[in-house]
């Protein structure tokens, strides 16, 4: 009687479960809800007139690309937007002017062409937000800069374009003439392999750049390459760390001499941390910017999972990996 009666109950149990029951879509959390600054400029969207109203106030303009709720836009619009010395400079300096990457708004770009805010993002190449494009006298881009900037790097970028020092030199040549006070010892890390010949490679590498003027590489050891799920993902990759204020020789992928600073340049690696990541002989990304930990472990995996022979972009694989990991219901932390 027992069996009978347990067997009924699971047998009541079945029929009372809703038919086709799925599981929860994972949420996605770690996004942040900002508003941009009342001192930017009130644009009607036709860049033309912009520039050449900056044109006459002596200053230029500063597009600054962001997505709602994105944390890094929000981390830097407080840390260098909201107070202190890098607003006062800016707003000597620069008009500057929100545009929304998923915006319907019409832009008039500077060549006359009527498009949506999303398609001149798309146009300028803005795949990480924020994305700070620079316009110069005549309406020509004279630096972008995709993703988050800490208000050291940002300073030099501003200086960089306000001094007009982009008429004769690219930004990292600017940076590395400089001089950069000493914040950071270089740190250790279990996964660091002790390479200097990289000819011939072919599994996953990455390289990280980094040297003692990294405001940000002490957080992202902290944050983010501790992370128990980045560094399972670091796992994959033979990963190399560089100083790029050491002169000793290594020798490239392609089995030239070279040194760390030289390679970061001629990758046009502008910010530190940053990486570069291989497969198969072939460099395939950059990360030029801070990334918490979701979005860097998922470049990672985008390598080494060989997705980049899948997907036809980087944003076409986040989107199908972001409704794969919630449909699973697996939720999604965008925070730090």
């Amino acid at each position: 009687m027992k069996r009978l009666h347990v067997a009924a109950t699971l047998l009541l149990a079945l029929a009372a479960a809703p038919l086709g029951a799925q599981t929860q879509p994972g949420r996605l959390t770690g996004g942040i809800v900002y508003t941009l600054p009342d001192w930017f400029k009130t644009s009607f969207l036709d860049l033309r007139e912009d520039v050449e109203e900056a044109r006459r106030a002596n200053k230029q303009v500063m597009l600054f690309l962001h997505l709602d709720e994105c944390p890094y836009c929000a981390r830097m619009l407080k840390e260098s937007f909201v107070s202190g010395d890098n607003r006062v400079f800016m707003e000597k300096h620069f008009d500057v002017i929100g545009i929304n990457v998923r915006g319907a708004s019409e832009v008039t770009w500077v060549d006359g062409a009527r498009l949506t805010e999303r398609a001149l993002a798309r146009q300028l190449k803005a795949f990480g937000t924020p994305t700070l494009v620079f316009l110069g006298s005549r309406g020509d881009m004279v630096l972008a800069l995709v993703g988050y900037r800490d208000p050291q790097a940002l300073r030099a970028a501003l200086e960089y374009v306000q001094t007009g020092a982009y008429r004769s030199q690219p930004f990292t040549a600017y940076l590395a003439a400089r001089d950069r006070p000493a914040v950071y010892a270089l740190r250790a890390h279990p996964q660091f392999a002790d390479v200097t010949d990289f000819k011939g490679t072919r599994k996953p590498l990455a390289i990280l750049f980094e040297d003692r003027g990294c405001a940000e590489c002490a957080r992202f050891h902290d944050k983010t390459l501790n992370h128990p799920d980045v560094v399972a993902e670091m796992k994959k990759f033979l990963f190399v760390r560089l100083d790029t204020d050491s002169n000793a020789a290594i020798i490239d992928m392609d089995g030239k001499a070279t040194t760390a600073a030289q390679w970061a340049k001629a990758l046009d690696l502008s910010y530190r941390p940053a990486l570069a990541l291989y497969d198969e002989g072939r460099l395939i990304a950059r990360i030029d910017a801070r990334l918490y930990h979701f979005h860097f472990k998922e470049r990672l995996r985008y390598v080494s999972g060989g997705y980049y022979k899948r997907y036809a972009s980087l944003s076409q694989y986040s989107a199908a990996r972001r409704g794969e990991l919630r449909t699973q219901g697996i939720d999604i932390d965008y925070s730090e």
